[in-house]
């Protein structure tokens, strides 16, 4: 779909589009492509689009497997993706509430998407809970570091650890804002993210996992064994810390993947 495409369709119907919706459609043809083999996909795979927009994406992708299952919140441009993809599945609704109220198995799919910037991040959190075998997205760039980022790093926080846990970063390309109608005003990219092949941990030990990060993030700048305390006993900790090798002064952004499922499998035990 051509830009002139998108701006005849819009000016037809008289749509304004919403900045609050992060309607900011990908057209460049290169850049889809590029999307569509980072997927590798085939005819047997299923594929969730959450946020088709005008169906640039969606094109290709119908073209290429043998279902996919769009979610857009946008009712204009329901009418339109049903007008012009008649074997499309689509579902009038806003993803994130859809995707945390409905029960659905989304195992054995792919997630190829332009997501909505304003809520991307939730998202993409809460996909890892229903596991997709592979989520192809384009994001901020800023978001897209803070899901690659090591321990240490400035971009490395509660989102890298979420959602490492369950899936691994692979390739990840710049798209430049020009690609986008109307462009945004923050730089883009499309990252590949895999889920592991073996869990990292049990349900049990990733509910003390996601406990530990969340309490040992929420104030970067303190020790991560005084803001433990408040949720366990000093001693206990102090003896996490040992078995694990941590320093009692290390702060949480310091703290490697590993060693956070380590620490969780040992304050389970306790």
């Amino acid at each position: 779909m051509r830009l002139s495409e998108m701006r005849q369709i819009l000016d037809e119907r008289g749509i304004k589009l919403t900045k609050s919706l992060g309607q900011n459609f990908l057209h460049d043809n290169n850049q889809l492509r590029r999307i569509v083999e980072l997927a590798e996909l085939s005819k047997s795979n299923r594929v969730l689009e959450i946020g088709p927009g005008l169906g640039p994406l969606t094109e290709l992708l119908l073209e290429r497997v043998g279902e996919v299952f769009g979610i857009e919140k946008d009712k204009r441009l329901c009418e339109i993706l049903h007008q012009r993809f008649p074997k499309l599945e689509l579902l009038h609704a806003d993803a994130l509430d859809h995707l945390q109220t409905e029960s659905k198995d989304w195992r054995d799919w792919k997630v190829v998407s332009n997501l909505p910037y304003s809520v991307a991040s939730p998202i993409i959190v809460e996909l890892c809970e229903s596991a997709p075998v592979m989520m192809v997205v384009t994001l901020q760039l800023e978001v897209v570091r803070r899901l690659v980022a090591k321990a240490g790093s400035a971009d490395y926080g509660l989102l890298t650890l979420l959602v490492q846990l369950h899936y691994e970063p692979r390739e990840h390309f710049k798209i430049p804002p020009g690609c986008f109608f109307p462009p945004p005003d923050v730089d883009s990219a499309c990252i590949k993210l895999v889920r592991r092949t073996s869990p990292l941990v049990s349900k049990e030990i990733e509910a003390v996992f996601r406990k530990v990060v969340k309490r040992g993030l929420s104030q970067r700048r303190k020790m991560m064994l005084k803001l433990l305390k408040q949720d366990w006993p000093g001693e206990k900790l102090q003896a996490a810390f040992a078995e694990t090798g941590l320093s009692e002064t290390i702060r949480a952004e310091q703290v490697d993947l590993l060693t956070f499922v380590k620490l969780a499998e040992i304050l389970h035990q306790t």
